[in-house]
């Protein structure tokens, strides 16, 4: 992961910080459902609003902390949403050993953690568009799209070990220490940080709170990127309970099994992140984006066929390594454009409207999906949602902006600077 050029000893120290932080998160992959289920003896309608509301609910609370990462200097941001993250998650097993925790708690902190990772994520990309230059972006966050996939691979099966051995709270510690390890990692940074420059004052507008949105919406480029991202990531992440519903039951698959299954395609992720540099460079941006977005749909729809025993895991795996690899060389790619599409006085707001719609997206096709697969069958919802992500290619910008966008924004970013 460390091979290629460097980026410097400042790039080192935010990357560091992002792999630590996320190792723990897929460390403690899981650990609140199986709190709520092992714990608090929650039942399946408390599980699913667990994880449909707490992702909701904190994209809808993150919606004004856009602007404000926008006039704050951004590193300071991070620590403190890292901070924010740690004292959240060690609430847990505070309440735990005295006895006190419940499902609300849990609810509650998953709300904090989910919008303090959207503020995090749009300081860090406007932090990290000022401090690498604009032709090692792709390099900087194709590194972190293979320390996330990696993650993916080591953390759960790992967290499911410690899990078994010291119970699911323990997994929540490690996540929390995590956030604490990556705000010192974040202080080691060092450098000066000029403070953002807004006009009229210092007060928060309504219009502030949907300035992302419309820069998006009005964008040639980031608007169909939108909503591709947005429809395909939520289809992709809806059929997710379902497979588990459908292996774990009617095919019989043990929880071994089912891990197994879908943690060792993220290989692939990390493989197609180490990609997209060079295929970007001998092909352009703009067809490696179209090639890998279009390539994305094609595969889950064949989670249809999976059936019990040796050859259903197998299918699974296929299945998912194709998927995550076309992932893993997509994520990246859309990354670098958002940054280079987005003039630097609006990047935390544009990527705050892009991680809240993302998110809201997701917890409304989950919920959707769900309730299809009630009254229908799981392999129906997974076979109707594999047959609508064959239509999302045709989302994706037709043609290649990048050469006549730059200026507009410059002047775009001159106008808003003197609001």
């Amino acid at each position: 992961m460390t091979g290629g050029r460097t980026l410097g000893r400042r790039f080192g120290w935010l990357w560091g910080a992002y792999a630590v932080s996320a190792y723990g998160t897929g460390f403690g992959f899981g650990a609140f459902p199986l709190i709520a289920v092992l714990v608090l003896d929650s039942g399946p309608t408390q599980v699913a609003a667990l994880a449909a509301a707490g992702r909701a609910v904190g994209a809808v609370v993150a919606v004004p902390l856009g602007p404000w990462v926008e006039f704050h200097r951004k590193r300071p941001v991070m620590i403190a949403m890292d901070l924010v993250r740690f004292t959240a998650l060690m609430s847990v097993p505070a309440a735990f050993a005295l006895g006190r925790l419940g499902f609300v708690q849990l609810l509650a902190v998953s709300v904090v953690v989910a919008a303090a990772d959207i503020a995090f994520k749009a300081a860090c990309g406007a932090y990290l568009k000022a401090l690498v230059p604009p032709g090692d972006l792709l390099i900087a966050n194709g590194r972190f799209e293979s320390t996330t996939w990696s993650a993916t691979v080591v953390g759960p099966p790992l967290g499911g070990a410690a899990i078994g051995v010291f119970g699911p709270v323990a997994t929540v510690v490690a996540d929390a220490v995590s956030y604490l390890l990556s705000a010192l990692g974040l202080r080691a940074v060092g450098g000066g940080e000029p403070r953002p420059e807004r006009g009229g004052g210092p007060r928060l507008r309504a219009g502030d709170l949907v300035e992302g949105w419309r820069h998006i919406l009005r964008h040639p480029v980031l608007r169909p990127l939108l909503f591709n991202t947005v429809l395909a990531n939520g289809l992709i992440m809806a059929t997710e309970p379902l497979m588990a519903v459908l292996m774990l039951g009617r095919l019989g698959f043990s929880p071994w099994e089912y891990g197994l299954a879908f943690a060792v395609p993220c290989v692939g992720g990390l493989i197609g992140a180490r990609l997209a540099h060079r295929l970007v460079a001998r092909f352009g941006r703009h067809p490696v984006l179209l090639a890998a977005g279009t390539l994305r749909a094609c595969w889950p729809v064949g989670l249809v066929f999976v059936g019990p025993g040796v050859p259903g895991i197998v299918l699974v795996m296929v299945v998912q390594f194709g998927l995550v690899t076309c992932c893993g060389l997509f994520n990246p790619v859309v990354a670098t454009s958002r940054l280079d599409h987005t003039a630097p006085g609006r990047v935390a707001r544009t990527l705050t409207a892009w991680s809240v719609s993302s998110s809201a997206a997701i917890a409304a096709l989950t919920a959707l999906w769900g309730l299809l697969a009630a009254l229908t069958s799981p392999r129906t919802a997974i076979a109707a949602a594999g047959v609508l992500l064959l239509a999302t290619p045709l989302l994706l910008p037709r043609r290649d902006h990048t050469a006549g966008t730059e200026a507009g924004e410059a002047a775009d970013d001159r106008v808003i600077s003197r609001r």
